[in-house]
Order: C-alpha cells, then structure tokens, then sequence
C-alpha cells in the first residue's frame, strides 16, 4: 500500500507542478519546453554530465522556468557534497523521477540511475514503480565552480541539426505556408526554408513534424486512441511538442513557441487533469519517438542521465 500511495504521489505532483506552468505561461504561449537562445537547454547531472530524460526533463523545465535558474545542471544533496558544494539553508528541492523495477526482492540499483519503462514491454509480471529523488540546482549551493566549455557557435549547433535530418530517410516537401506529416502520403510538407524567421526555426518545425512521422505504423505505430479516446489527437500534439523540444536541447538550439498550437492548450490541461499518468505517458512516448530519430540518424544520440 506505501508504494502504491507512493507513485500516486509521485505522479500527481508532476502533474500539477506542469499543469502551474503551462496555466502561467498561456498568456504569451510559452511552455516549460520552449527554449529560446539565452535559456538553459537540456537539464544535466552534475556529477555524471548525463543530460535527464523524458518526465525529468520537463518537471526540470518547469522548476527552472518558475525559479528563474539559468543553470541545466542538477544532483541530489549528497552529489553535490561529492563535488565539494554546499546546498545552501532553506533551499527547496525539486522532484525527478526513478522507475524502479521489481523484477525480484531486493533487485533495486544502487548508483540511483534513471531508468524508464521500455514501450514495447509486454511483461505484466513486472512491477514498476514511479519513486521519487530529490535534486538541486547548481545556483542553489555555494562552492561549486562550474566547469569552463567551450559551447558550440550558433552556426555549429544549427550544422548539427542539418546532418542529423540529412541522415533520415524521411521524404520532406517544401512549399507553401504549412508545416504538417501526412499519413496517407507518409511525407513531411515545410514552407521554404527562408520563409522561417531563423535556422532555428525551421529545425524545431521540422523535428516537431519529424516526431509525427516516427508514429507510422510501419515505424514506431504510435497509437493514442486507446489511451486518449477523443483526445488521442490533441495527445499526438503534445507527444510532438515535447520530442520536438527533446530533440532541439539535444542540438542546443532554440524552440520558439508555435502560435498555430495555442488551441491545444485547453485540450491539454484537460487531459492531464483527467488523469495524473497521462503526461507520463506522453513524455514517455516523446522520448521514445526522439531515441528512434537518434538511431535512425548516423549522429551519436547524446549519453542519458544518472540521478
């Protein structure tokens, strides 16, 4: 009974600590997933450098986005002991998320690594339960000096998308003024490149439409309908979204807000209202979508994380 009130936990405070930020932001249109230039992008572990996955980095968006962090980099309290830092009295932890496997007694990792259900698991004898961790920012502790890097130029980051799609096999059309995947054609249509405000933008459209594409039933077979019901379509949205955004921290580049998904807004806080596993799901679903493109493309896929 702990544990099962214990995931249930878990899963409502996530969902609410999203649902805070996507109400806050409605009114300009920017989720805890639209990074622009100056903004952190993928949330990292500051003891491994492994960059967090699929609810964590969008829990983590949202605390960083509502605290005002400029830092990615996250570890729970002893990690940062481990690197000679102090959190400092009175600072507020922040929640991720730790799938823990009951294959048999006692078969629990010991490093805390994040682990999440695979997709295509069809084992129902296995127990999997949501546990929560505790970290960190890095502007919440005295005594840390981050290390110095040298980041990637604009046009460097934008050079990295560009081979990254260049190494799909995806039949892309350019032309006109929308962007969309269409099934029945199994084809991805863009406006002209230069028709985009920036690079930036038309590679976070292109990995928004490039999430859809996985979904084909010869690809990924993505379908929410069993999940979603009437919503399955909205859900697909979201699934786009958050791997589009995936996708873009993994090339450290920009991902504006979409004015034309404004009208989605509704339908998803009615989902994740509705049902406090929905948003795990869609998270899940997205990163499982931008694992593929990873694959499929000849770009390494960037290391994950430890907790």
């Amino acid at each position: 009974m702990k544990d099962q009130n214990e995931r249930a936990d878990v899963y409502q405070r996530v969902t609410d600590q999203i649902i805070e930020a996507l109400e806050s932001g409605a009114g300009e249109w920017r989720m805890p997933w639209h990074k622009g230039k100056a903004d952190t992008f993928a949330p990292t572990n500051a003891i491994s450098r492994k960059a967090y996955r699929g609810i964590n980095v969008l829990n983590l968006w949202a605390i960083a986005q509502k605290r005002g962090y400029g830092s990615g980099l996250w570890a729970t309290y002893p990690q940062w002991q481990q690197l000679g830092a102090q959190v400092r009295k009175g600072e507020k932890s922040a929640l991720v998320v730790f799938w823990k496997f009951n294959d048999k007694p006692g078969d629990e990792p010991q490093d805390g690594a994040e682990r999440e259900p695979a997709e295509s698991s069809h084992d129902h004898n296995r127990r999997i339960l949501a546990r929560a961790y505790y970290v960190f920012n890095a502007e919440q502790v005295d005594g840390f000096l981050p290390p110095v890097a040298d980041p990637l130029s604009e046009e460097e980051r934008i050079a990295k998308a560009e081979e990254f799609f260049s190494q799909l096999d995806a039949e892309v059309h350019h032309g006109g003024s929308r962007a969309y995947y269409s099934p029945s054609g199994d084809f991805i249509q863009l406006p002209p490149f230069e028709s985009f405000k920036d690079a930036a933008g038309y590679y976070a459209t292109r990995a928004h439409e490039s999430i859809h594409w996985t979904g084909a039933p010869h690809r990924l077979n993505r379908d929410l309908k069993s999940g979603f019901d009437e919503a399955a379509y909205a859900a697909e949205e979201l699934v786009a979204e958050l791997g589009a955004a995936f996708l873009c921290a993994d090339f450290g580049i920009a991902n504006d807000p979409r004015p034309d998904h404004a009208a989605y807004l509704a339908h998803w806080l009615g989902i994740l209202r509705a049902d406090k596993r929905a948003l795990f799901t869609a998270a899940s679903k997205a990163q499982a979508a931008a694992d593929w493109l990873h694959a499929r493309a000849s770009v390494s896929s960037p290391e994950m994380v430890s907790a």
